[in-house]
């Protein structure tokens, strides 16, 4: 076994710099006229530590593919993600701090926990094993049951962690027998050793494979909150605070798709006839439901997270059309997706700061109190419509041309339709704020800090709408990989 411990560097430095932001946070004096700096410093150390993270995760990337005692890949893949993480938990680290400082304490426990459930999401993408990426979802899971509930004084937040954590255990339970079921079939738990159990006659093992199949597939659905795996998705994004909330949106399903994309590339691929059907009801279901359901929606969290349901139906038209073209097509989208929901996600959390506005009626007059917040909002809620000029469109046409390719054609269409379903209740939220009247037309301002995220985040919208080519050759390069 190849026991590199170099090739963990960036993992390792986020172990030791979570200890770091505690520490920071326990022994920071808590004098009330120091109440700011006390609650921001946390933040900037853990922001900086997600920058330098990401900084050595390109600085150690290099053309070998390696691994870590086989079970651990150092790959393109891996290397794609590692930024890709450490992206969104930087901007939802800045996103966190003024709604810290009114809303929530305990910040160094609270960037702490961001920074190790970021660990346990590179992981989920870099294992090239079963129990290992098992392992890597429950410490991002034990994270995010945590932080869901950080608002103790908000009843709203202990629900969603007690319902995130019950129906989440129960989907590791399920997820863990079929794990279980794989390694009896295939007598391996690791990817390559799968691949070689079912590359041959699966006569004898066809129905324990299938179930062990489902069950796998069904602890993943609850992950990504795919149909009809999705009860926990609304309430826990409603009672969760606001920019996590955000972090669950982007990571959590960020992290699930790399994973699966990862698996069943590497582990199921010779059986994909047998298994491609299950996705694509998985799919079908998740972008009817989820769009039919958001229309009904008055509260902008729980519009958010009918949203990402049907957005999950999207990007599992991907794995239904698993190809390596299908592969960069869906981290194409992922990365369009992830950057558009943190431009929105921004957006409400500085509405919330200086409003505690969470119903959608709640953002009539946005435009004109303050119109830079409103247009980066439309921004967003256009692209996640799929409008052309923005990074959804194209996303989208890329996908779904994938998926005709692949003989899909139905499913594609499924997808055009629900994004024009979707185009309604993003409207919705638009002309609340440019044509219905506000209550009060007193004008506020954002912080630097959220200003330069959103202009940041904006242009990567734009970027990824108008020449998407630099970070489309970065997904490509990175699916490649896995069909090696």
């Amino acid at each position: 076994m190849n026991l590199d411990y170099s090739l963990l560097i960036p993992e390792f430095f986020l172990v030791a710099w979570a200890a770091i932001v505690v520490a920071v946070d326990l022994f920071v004096p808590k004098g009330h006229q120091l109440r700011t700096r006390v609650v921001h410093l946390p933040a900037w150390v853990a922001a900086a530590g997600m920058a330098v993270y990401v900084v050595l995760s390109i600085a150690l990337y290099h053309d070998t593919n390696d691994n870590f005692a086989g079970v651990i890949a150092v790959d393109e893949y891996t290397t794609f993600f590692r930024v890709f993480f450490g992206g969104v938990a930087f901007f939802t680290i800045l996103a966190s701090m003024r709604y810290m400082e009114q809303y929530l304490s305990n910040p160094g426990e609270y960037y702490g926990l961001l920074v190790i459930s970021t660990l346990g999401a590179a992981y989920m993408a870099a294992s090239r094993e079963l129990m290992t990426a098992y392992i890597s979802l429950e410490l991002l899971s034990f994270s995010l049951y945590i932080l869901a509930g950080w608002s103790r004084r908000d009843l709203r937040s202990s629900e969603a962690s007690m319902k995130y954590f019950l129906l989440g255990a129960f989907s590791s339970a399920i997820l863990l027998y079929g794990i279980a079921m794989i390694y009896g079939v295939t007598g391996s738990t690791t990817y390559a050793g799968v691949a070689s159990g079912l590359s041959g006659d699966v006569g004898d093992i066809e129905s324990g494979m299938l179930l062990g199949m489902a069950l796998l597939i069904a602890g993943l659905g609850f992950k990504v909150a795919a149909v009809p795996f999705h009860a926990w998705t609304p309430d826990a994004y409603e009672g969760a605070p606001l920019p996590i909330t955000a972090y669950i949106s982007a990571t959590s399903k960020a992290a699930g798709f790399a994973w699966f994309l990862r698996l069943f590339s590497g582990a199921f691929m010779p059986i994909i006839d047998d298994w491609r059907w299950m996705i694509a009801v998985l799919a079908a279901g998740s972008i009817i439901l989820g769009n039919l359901l958001a229309l009904r929606q008055t509260n902008i969290k729980r519009l958010l997270a009918y949203s990402s349901i049907g957005q999950v139906g999207y990007m599992l038209i991907g794995i239904a059309a698993l190809s390596p073209d299908s592969a960069g097509a869906l981290l194409l989208h992922l990365s369009g997706y992830v950057v558009t929901n943190l431009v929105l996600f921004v957006c409400a959390i500085a509405y919330y700061d200086e409003t505690g506005e969470e119903e959608i009626k709640g953002y009539a007059g946005l435009a004109q109190r303050q119109p830079y917040l409103a247009l980066m909002m439309a921004i967003a809620l256009f692209s996640l419509a799929g409008m052309p000029l923005f990074a959804g469109f194209l996303t989208k046409f890329i996908l779904f041309q994938v998926a005709v390719e692949e003989n899909l054609m139905w499913l594609a269409a499924l997808g055009v339709f629900g994004s024009f379903v979707s185009l309604y209740y993003y409207l919705m939220v638009i002309r609340q704020m440019y044509i219905e009247p506000g209550t009060t037309l007193t004008r506020f301002r954002t912080s630097p800090v959220v200003a330069g995220s959103l202009l940041v985040l904006g242009a990567g919208v734009m970027l990824i709408g108008l020449y998407p080519a630099p970070i489309y050759d970065l997904a490509d390069e990175a699916a490649q990989v896995l069909f090696v």
